[in-house]
């Protein structure tokens, strides 16, 4: 069995202001202090000695989150681009809010958070189903080099999503919200079939 422990990165300047934030990586998306706490605050609670390697997003916001948990186990660090955040194309930056006044048909009215859809305006913008297959080749891959392997992987709220996607393959994906900032969410893999043991799990 093959164990995923996927972890979203802590709070950013732009996570506060509502940004659409993607593939951004200037100093808006950087952790701010609140997310640094919470990164810190996961490292105290989430002991993740256990694991073989930490695996983690080419961006700022994962990178800092994830030396801030893996100050004391010191486990060994891949940067993997195929946990980039989903990028919104043309809307990356952009207030989430303003998106959804001027194109409500393609928000959920729950969520506040756009459907697979949305690419119709945002036309540069990543498919659901592209993030869910790189994914889901990201964990086939580990998968195949380690099959007995525990990793750490630190990314993205939509990253997080679309591997619980790639896991559970649901008619509607909006069923599944993105995850809160340095949850945890365990998928594993055992003989091409995925568990997924917890969503969202805050500490």
């Amino acid at each position: 069995m093959t164990d995923f422990y996927f972890i979203r990165h802590g709070q950013t300047q732009a996570n506060a202001l509502g940004l659409k934030q993607g593939t951004i990586n200037s100093e808006i998306t950087h952790l701010n202090a609140k997310g640094q706490q919470q990164a810190q605050h996961l490292h105290d609670q989430f002991n993740v000695d256990f694991a073989d390697e930490l695996l983690v997003s080419p961006l700022q916001r994962t990178r800092d989150t994830a030396s801030i948990i893996n100050q004391t186990a010191k486990l060994p660090e891949t940067v993997d681009e195929r946990l980039l955040e989903i990028s919104y194309g043309q809307w990356d930056g952009l207030k989430n809010l303003d998106l959804e006044q001027q194109y409500g048909d393609v928000f959920d009215p729950v969520l506040h958070d756009v459907l697979p859809s949305y690419t119709k305006y945002a036309t540069e913008g990543e498919s659901f189903q592209s993030v869910v297959d790189r994914v889901g080749r990201f964990m086939a891959d580990y998968v195949n080099r380690r099959p007995n392997g525990k990793f750490i992987v630190v990314t993205h709220g939509f990253t997080v999503k679309a591997a619980a996607m790639a896991a559970l393959r649901p008619a509607d994906p909006m069923t599944l919200p993105e995850p809160d900032n340095t949850s945890v969410t365990r998928i594993s893999v055992v003989n091409g079939r995925y568990y997924l043991w917890s969503y969202n799990q805050r500490y």
